[in-house]
């Protein structure tokens, strides 16, 4: 299963989400068919525009904590909010659960930042 894990500034839309899921879908030559879940970390659990996009895409949203989650990026505006260096990286992680791993670093797109995770080796 591919978790897209999502950052977001306070009141971004659910166009915005979407555009920034898309785009990380695009860069690793993916389509939404493949996503299984949103992961938030509880700091962004009600975002309305999340749960919008989530409703859009037909999957639930897991909430879980960045506890332990290393992350490829290092943004210190996130480090100073979350507590961790990247929101949607940690998010991913926590949400696809053991063993996840990482596609890539973050995408941003449109105020939000989207990051995929998954358990399953890609090829």
């Amino acid at each position: 299963m591919i978790v897209a894990g999502m950052g977001c500034k306070k009141g971004t839309k659910e166009a915005e989400v979407l555009e920034a899921i898309d785009a990380a879908l695009a860069a690793h030559g993916l389509s939404r068919a493949a996503l299984g879940a949103l992961a938030v970390l509880p700091q962004k659990q009600n975002e309305p525009a999340i749960g919008a996009a989530a409703r859009a895409l037909g999957i639930d949203v897991i909430v879980s904590p960045a506890i332990g989650k290393e992350t490829l990026t290092k943004s210190p505006h996130s480090l100073a909010a979350t507590g961790t260096g990247s929101a949607s990286e940690a998010a991913a992680l926590a949400g696809a659960g053991e063993g996840a791993y990482l596609l890539g670093p973050r995408v941003i797109a449109s105020g939000a930042t989207c990051a995929l995770a998954s358990t399953e080796r890609q090829p």
